[in-house]
């Protein structure tokens, strides 16, 4: 889906696949038809963007075979799909029964992490729409906050800059341009804005930038106008956003009934109270602590659960919405676009609490549509044009 600013820019938004669990080719191109295809129709858009999310294997796969490439772009072609963007943030199994911690592994001390992007990035060029001016590719935040030591910084710091080398001989290849961006996430090496300015502080910025999850950052009580601020400040561009809201609870102690039913097996769901003030790595060690501490439930939380953007938040919870129309202001409703890359990213329809949880295919197709209608009508209230 395509959006005009006022500066001439085009802002493209799309939602990402990291909703499906397919890891092969075939299976992907199902997803296209299953979902993408009745969205387009739902949303009456003449293309709708989707941010592709290719495993390891997948993504090796298709960069060791350009013919491979150009189907999987005629498959997009034929169904009115277009990718200008890549979520390279999980390696691979991102629906296994638990992925937790284990979505950051490899971290970028691992050259695995180095191949798996650059291979994402060779299959981007073949992608990308024929007018777009770049792609995207959103990554994890180094990795893990622990371990994190001085031969893993060195390792961390020369994957980087061959990185960024990839990236330019692809450019200087193709004529095409794909920036990464690390997405500062709660409980990693970066987790917030002001952390990325210190580890990405000598990276090449005309390749490598950072993704703000708005989510994210509203779990860690950013404020979105400060943390623009800071970034561009910086000197590092926002290469991407993840349109993406979290969990907001006022009265902890009133919702723990609620809360159990969202402390679920699969994903990590990091809390934070405000202004950061105690910092749990799951949902439910934070409910463990309330019991036992009356400081922790006795003000509000923010939990890293991406939810539904269209939807009100099961009382007695809010959904971080605010916090998401703040950012979007913040990064597309000014003079220019801070960003024009920008991608729905609700992963977690399919672990929701039974009742909130979509009945079948048809159901979750209409909820991401009703999503990225969501999406569309905040940009054009900020001034943006189809």
């Amino acid at each position: 889906m395509r959006l005009r600013h006022p500066d001439g820019q085009i802002v493209h938004l799309a939602y990402c696949t990291n909703v499906h669990p397919a890891e092969d080719l075939a299976g992907i191109v199902a997803q296209m038809d299953t979902y993408a295809v009745p969205m387009r129709a739902r949303l009456d858009t003449d293309v709708l963007g989707l941010g592709l999310w290719l495993s390891a294997g997948v993504a090796a796969q298709l960069a060791a075979n350009g013919a491979a490439r150009r189907r999987l772009r005629r498959e997009l072609d034929v169904r009115g799909l277009e990718v200008v963007t890549l979520n390279g943030f999980p390696y691979r199994e991102f629906h296994a029964p638990v992925v937790k911690r284990a979505v950051y592994s490899p971290d970028w001390a691992d050259p695995a992490r180095l191949r798996y992007t650059l291979d994402l990035a060779r299959v981007l060029v073949d992608l990308l729409p024929d007018d777009a001016v770049r792609g995207s590719i959103s990554t994890l935040p180094l990795g893990w906050r622990e371990p994190w030591d001085g031969p893993q910084v060195a390792r961390v710091g020369r994957a980087l800059d061959a990185l960024a080398q990839g990236l330019a001989g692809l450019e200087a290849l193709t004529g095409r341009t794909v920036r990464v961006a690390f997405e500062p996430e709660p409980g990693c090496i970066i987790e917030n804005t002001l952390q990325a300015t210190v580890h990405l502080a000598n990276v090449d910025s005309r390749f490598l930038g950072v993704c703000v999850d708005l989510a994210h950052l509203a779990c860690q009580w950013e404020d979105p106008v400060v943390a623009v601020q800071r970034l561009t400040r910086a000197g590092l561009p926002v290469v991407k956003v993840q349109v993406s809201a979290a969990l907001e609870v006022p009265d902890p102690a009133g919702a723990r009934e609620v809360l159990r039913r969202y402390a679920e097996p699969r994903f990590l769901h990091q809390t934070r109270t405000a202004g950061c003030r105690n910092a749990f790595d799951d949902l439910d060690e934070a409910l463990d602590a309330a019991r036992m501490n009356t400081a922790v439930s006795g003000e509000p939380w923010r939990v890293h659960y991406h939810v539904p953007l269209h939807a009100e938040a099961e009382p007695p919870l809010r959904s971080t919405t605010p916090v998401l129309r703040a950012g979007l202001a913040a990064l597309t409703g000014g003079p220019t676009a801070v960003c024009d890359h920008l991608e729905v990213e609700t992963y977690t329809w399919n672990v929701l609490p039974l009742a909130l949880r979509p009945d079948g295919p048809r159901a979750l197709a209409h909820g991401m549509a009703a999503e990225l209608a969501w999406a569309r009508d905040a940009l054009l209230d900020l001034g943006l044009k189809p």
